[in-house]
């Protein structure tokens, strides 16, 4: 089996068994409440990182990583909003370096371009990550207003992670599902996650 990449979540990496396998497409579904940034913001202590954005500042990304009340690294992050995200990103995407991670926070404005252009975009991400072995990472706003290519998306991702926030009393309890996961098996158990502090599994009152 070639080394899986670790996703910088201890307890989620042993589960994966080590992590995602290099060359892997992640769609990260989460609530446009939700702190699901946290995880992103602790992948880039992995390793050398380019953090897309798509909706915020290349500042305001940057200030909320320095400020995250987790390990992360020092990515390079680009802000590449505008008339022509698209093609912005993927001209982007084309200059990755070998082993690196890619995050698009969030893949949403890509996904609302015509179905065409999209699906060509993600097959050149797949190939590209695969070639250098890297990891890409599509955070997925799971809000009111969801893209009409979200299938799409998660379709061609090959590892979906599910992230649930809910409010249990006088607690957010944030669980993580693996739905999907091409080239490993998929987790028949969802993980309770504390995102309050440094990312971990909460074992405190687990009710499942």
């Amino acid at each position: 089996m070639p080394e899986r990449l670790r996703t910088g979540v201890d307890a989620l990496d042993r589960q994966l068994e080590g992590g995602l396998p290099p060359g892997s497409v992640v769609a990260l579904a989460a609530a446009p409440a939700s702190q699901a940034e946290l995880l992103l913001y602790e992948l880039t202590a992995t390793r050398e990182t380019l953090y897309l954005s798509i909706d915020r500042t290349r500042d305001a990304v940057a200030t909320s990583i320095d400020n995250a009340p987790t390990e992360t690294g020092s990515p390079t992050v680009r802000d590449v909003a505008g008339e022509a995200p698209l093609d912005n990103a993927a001209k982007l995407v084309s200059a990755l370096p070998e082993g690196a991670n890619l995050i698009v926070d969030p893949v949403d404005p890509l996904e609302r371009n015509e179905a065409a252009r999209y699906r060509k975009f993600l097959n050149e991400l797949k190939n590209h990550v695969t070639n250098t072995q890297g990891l890409a990472v599509l955070h997925c706003l799971d809000g009111r207003d969801v893209p009409r290519l979200r299938d799409t998306t998660a379709h061609m991702a090959d590892v979906v992670f599910e992230l649930e926030t809910t409010i249990a009393g006088d607690r957010v309890e944030n669980r993580l599902a693996v739905p999907k996961f091409r080239g490993g098996r998929a987790l028949s158990d969802v993980l309770k996650l504390d995102l309050a502090a440094e990312v971990d599994i909460d074992t405190s009152r687990d009710i499942a």
